[in-house]
C-alpha cells in the first residue's frame, strides 16, 4: 500500500479543505494517509520567509481573494465554510500540540476534523486550550487523558520533530501531501496527486 504524509495546519483554509478530501483519496487510490499536523506559522519562519508578512507578494496572499477562493472550494466539496480572518482566536501553536497530542493517542484525523469544524464551520470566537480539550470527546478520546498527553513535554517534543521532518522532506506551506519524495502542495494540487496515485497502483 502507498503511503502519503500529509503535512497541515489547523489554522490554513487550504489545509481544511484538503482535509475534507482525505478519504476519498484514500477509497479511490487505495492508498494509506497518515496525519501530520504542524505549527505553518513556525514552519514559515524555520525556513526563513513568509508570504503572508507585509504586503501581499502577489494577488492570490490577498485576504480577499483568499476568502472567496476558499469559499468557492468549499462550494464545490459540499462542505460549509465560515471565513475565519477577524472573527476568532487562535494559537496556531496550541492547536499543532492539541493534533500532536491526538496523534500520540492514536487518531490525529478524528481529532483535527474537530478542530477544522471548530475553526471553519462553528460561529465561535475562540478556540482556546478549554475548547480543545472539549472536543477530545467526540473525537473518541478522554478528556482527563487527552490534557494530560497535550501538557506532556514529550507532545512539544514530537510536533518539532514533524516540523523537522518537513523541512527535511522539503515542505515549504500547507498543506502539503509527500509521496516518495514527491510534493503536491495545495489544495487546488489534489487532482495531480489523484493522477499519480492512480499511476502507482
Amino acid at each position: 500500500m502507498v503511503r502519503v504524509d500529509f503535512y497541515y495546519g489547523i489554522g490554513s483554509r487550504y489545509s481544511y479543505l484538503a482535509a475534507s478530501q482525505v478519504a476519498s483519496i484514500e477509497t479511490e487510490t487505495g492508498c494509506s494517509i497518515e496525519w501530520h499536523p504542524i505549527n505553518s506559522e513556525r514552519l514559515l519562519s524555520l525556513r526563513g520567509s513568509s508570504p503572508f508578512e507585509g504586503e501581499p507578494v502577489s494577488g492570490q496572499y490577498d485576504w480577499t481573494y483568499r476568502e472567496k477562493d476558499a469559499k468557492r472550494w468549499a462550494a464545490l466539496y459540499g462542505i460549509p465554510y465560515v471565513e475565519p480572518r477577524g472573527r476568532i482566536r487562535i494559537d496556531p501553536e496550541l492547536l499543532a500540540l492539541a493534533c500532536t497530542a491526538a496523534k500520540r493517542l492514536g487518531n490525529a484525523a478524528a481529532y483535527s476534523r474537530q478542530l477544522f469544524a471548530a475553526v471553519f464551520c462553528d460561529d465561535l470566537r475562540v478556540v482556546d486550550e478549554a475548547e480543545c480539550a472539549r472536543r477530545a470527546d467526540p473525537a473518541g478520546f478522554s478528556i482527563s487523558d487527552f490534557s494530560a498527553e497535550l501538557a506532556s513535554p514529550q507532545t512539544k517534543i514530537e510536533l518539532d520533530r514533524t516540523i523537522g521532518r518537513a523541512i527535511g522532506a522539503g515542505v515549504f506551506g500547507v498543506p502539503t501531501f509527500v509521496v516518495d519524495n514527491e510534493l503536491f502542495w495545495g489544495n487546488d494540487r489534489i487532482p495531480l496527486l489523484r493522477r499519480h496515485l492512480s499511476g502507482l497502483r
